[in-house]
């Protein structure tokens, strides 16, 4: 298969980062403050802006801009989730390649990169990223998952409090 990745520097991203293993497996929730940490430290030596982020029990949606001229978002992938499988203990399923890679069995390979085009896609995306725990049936409402920057744009006045409880149709992002 031949993946071509769109390099824009200083671009917006929108991703989606999978676990390995899916089914019945809460690691990233399990080890926020680890996954926080390991992005905090990525970010303090290779800066880039955090728009939107919500982080699931087996995967995670973000949107990240990076630094004008900067379009090394793999790098930072790479570090971060290097950093946070250095930190939890070794319990996964690890397939032979694997161990004879000598490599964890915890992120996929891959991840979904989508170079955000406009305000509309962006509204969108963010629309997206903070509706994820109401769609995979997490919580009722919105504001009930922890794990989302939904909380922030909240305080700014940017979503109500009480958007998407439960209705999909009353999704907008107000910037």
């Amino acid at each position: 298969m031949d993946y071509r990745r769109l390099w824009h520097p200083g671009g917006t991203y929108f991703f989606t980062i999978n676990l390995q293993q899916r089914k019945n497996n809460d690691l990233l929730v399990r080890h926020i403050d680890l996954l926080r940490n390991s992005v905090a430290r990525v970010r303090k030596h290779h800066p880039f802006k955090i728009h939107g982020w919500v982080v699931l029990p087996d995967h995670m949606h973000c949107i990240i801009e990076l630094p004008e001229g900067d379009a090394d978002f793999a790098m930072r992938w790479q570090l971060i989730k290097l950093m946070f499988s250095k930190g939890i203990p070794r319990e996964e399923y690890r397939s032979a390649v694997q161990i004879k890679r000598r490599e964890r069995g915890i992120w996929q390979r891959r991840y979904w990169e989508h170079l955000i085009r406009d305000q509309q896609d962006f509204n969108a995306h963010m629309d997206y990223i903070h509706i994820n725990p109401l769609k995979h049936g997490l919580v009722q409402r919105v504001s009930d998952w922890p794990y989302s920057t939904f909380h922030r744009y909240v305080t700014q006045g940017i979503y109500p409090h009480n958007w998407a409880g439960g209705k999909e149709d009353t999704l907008q992002y107000h910037d």
